[in-house]
């Protein structure tokens, strides 16, 4: 087989990708996936690859059309590049999935988290001023899990919970992501273990923290309300409004009273902690200057001091924001399916990881452009009922002559528009389901023993 230069032979193959999320010139936040865009990350990832029916963009395609399908299944996503060929008058490629599996295998992780990443973060970058809250950007961070296949492989870089038996129990993630309010997309992540040193959010946390930048503002619960974290935020010139942690109590009889329940008072620098060298250690301040407000029942802390330029209702009415990174992580789990993988080896693994994110940006990519153009906020916008539409317009968008696309992405992006999440003020999340899956028994022996 013989090697070829991406540029020359795969433009049609980036074109049909771009028209999967709705990428035209004549449309909003257009260079998103523009076409030398896509040319230069492959040229720079993959300066050569065989001339194959699986390149580079194709398996790529296929890997995020298989995300989002309702089986997850290779086969369904063999099935849709089958498809695809027929509909373009190309000869058709076999149903075996073997091709692409290993084309899979060969797909580069850095391409696809330099997809993800960029991608999020020209969205992001595209928000309009009235997605911003007082001119100035507000990123989301929070963490959560997901399981695995239980091979050895897994185990080994994503041991399950020492509290289970060996064999019972399946390898498991922690991931912490940093998303932007404004638009919703994945600025950056970082993986690792559920359990160990250096394990935790804080410290995955800080693996991403330089996709916190001069003038953001961050959200973040009461786990990341740490005294060397705020440090280190502050240090970037990052503002926050996080909970207080409940280690932490706040006595409002002191310090420099701004109205009820609402004073600045200065922390004290604790001891140093097991991560932090005494180099490090040293350039922290010892103290910090944060205005802790109570309200709806909580505590908040926050570098914003000046109540003349922010409220307490208004950092109040801030911090509730959060609650929409709850959503966002909830619709990568549960309605891209990522809460349970399904690929045996960790390089895959976090290959998978990569394309449900990126798949994810895609979509936030394609709510932004119906925002824009119909007037309304991003979040306004159902994310399920995003994908709804766009699977429904699938073929559709294949089969349509060149001329009639931009007729057609304006029809689907107005149908994306009517799918509105409803104003929910105070609505609450509670970790609990009515009805509770079928009652099989626990099992008590490996898979393996209990034939």
């Amino acid at each position: 087989m013989k090697f070829f230069n991406p540029i020359k032979k795969i433009g049609h193959q980036i074109n049909n990708l771009k028209a999967r999320f709705c990428q035209s010139d004549e449309l909003p936040f257009s260079d998103i996936l523009s076409t030398p865009y896509i040319c230069k990350v492959v040229e720079e990832e993959i300066p050569q690859f065989r001339d194959r029916i699986f390149t580079p963009i194709v398996t790529l395609q296929a890997f995020i059309s298989q995300v989002l399908s309702q089986d997850h299944s290779c086969r369904d996503a063999v099935a849709r590049v089958l498809s695809d060929r027929i509909a373009q008058g190309e000869k058709p490629c076999s149903e075996d999935t073997s091709p692409y599996c290993r084309a899979r295998i060969r797909l580069p992780e850095k391409l696809i988290t330099r997809l993800l990443k960029e991608t999020g973060w020209k969205l992001h970058n595209q928000s309009e001023e009235g997605w911003k809250w007082k001119g100035r950007f507000v990123k989301l961070v929070d963490g959560t899990t997901v399981s695995m296949p239980d091979t050895p492989e897994n185990q080994e870089a994503f041991p399950q919970v020492s509290g289970q038996k060996k064999g019972l129990g399946f390898p498991i993630a922690r991931l912490v992501a940093i998303i932007s309010l404004s638009c919703g997309s994945v600025l950056d992540y970082a993986l690792g273990p559920y359990q160990g040193k250096e394990t935790g959010e804080h410290a995955l946390l800080r693996q991403i923290i330089d996709s916190l930048v001069t003038g953001d503002i961050l959200l973040g619960d009461r786990y990341y309300c740490s005294y060397f974290l705020i440090a280190m935020l502050q240090q970037k010139g990052v503002d926050i409004v996080f909970q207080l942690h409940a280690r932490r109590k706040s006595d409002f009889r002191r310090g420099i009273r701004l109205g009820p329940r609402d004073h600045v008072v200065s922390w004290v620098k604790p001891a140093r902690p097991e991560w932090m060298d005494e180099a490090m250690y040293n350039t922290m301040p010892d103290t910090l200057t944060i205005r802790e407000i109570k309200a709806g029942g909580k505590v908040l802390a926050s570098t914003l001091l000046d109540p003349k330029e922010v409220t307490k209702k208004e950092l109040a009415d801030l911090y509730v924001k959060r609650w929409v990174v709850e959503v966002d992580l909830r619709s990568i789990k549960e309605t891209l399916q990522m809460d349970v993988l399904r690929c045996k080896t960790p390089e895959m693994i976090r290959k998978e990881i990569g394309v449900h994110l990126l798949a994810y940006n895609l979509i936030r990519t394609v709510i932004a452009q119906s925002a824009s153009l119909f007037g309304i906020f991003p979040r306004e916008i159902s994310f399920k009922g995003t994908i709804q539409t766009l699977e429904a317009f699938r073929d559709k968008i294949t089969l349509i002559a060149k001329k009639k696309l931009p007729e057609l992405y304006r029809i689907l992006l107005k149908a994306v528009a009517g799918h509105r999440v409803g104003n929910r003020p105070g609505r609450s999340e509670p970790r609990a389901v009515k009805r509770r899956p079928k009652a099989h028994p626990r099992l008590k022996v490996p898979r393996r023993q209990a034939v």
